[in-house]
């Protein structure tokens, strides 16, 4: 049942990413009436995909994690699941904001913290 469950969910985030860029991404962003945030409409643009985009990596790690479960893994490999995941989702922020959005920095923290205490360190 956890293969189905992740299975669905990797389904999921690769739908949500591909079709949302597609019919709703593209079109809100547009739009001229988006708000000018941090010195201009990149940034609002920007905070809008990479937000689209990580819910599709977390569904990704979520997967990982069912996955990891299913096949009674280890918990530092679960911990590390999740780091890896964590630090995937500072990439978006880090590229459709050039940094500006600071989330990239909890991100990078927490992945971080997950792979060294997956280490055993």
């Amino acid at each position: 049942m956890l293969f189905i469950a992740a299975a669905l969910l990797v389904a999921l985030g690769l739908f949500h990413s591909i079709l949302g860029e597609r019919y709703i991404i593209r079109r809100l962003l547009r739009r001229e009436d988006l708000p000018k945030l941090f010195g201009g409409r990149e940034f609002t643009a920007g905070t809008i995909r990479f937000a689209w985009h990580i819910t599709t990596l977390l569904a990704l790690g979520v997967a990982a994690v069912l996955v990891l479960v299913a096949v009674d893994a280890e918990p530092r490999a679960v911990v590390a699941a999740i780091g890896i995941t964590c630090l995937a989702c500072a990439v978006p922020p880090l590229v459709f904001t050039r940094g500006r959005h600071l989330s990239w920095v909890v991100f990078l923290a927490a992945g971080t913290l997950c792979l060294v205490a997956s280490l055993g360190a």
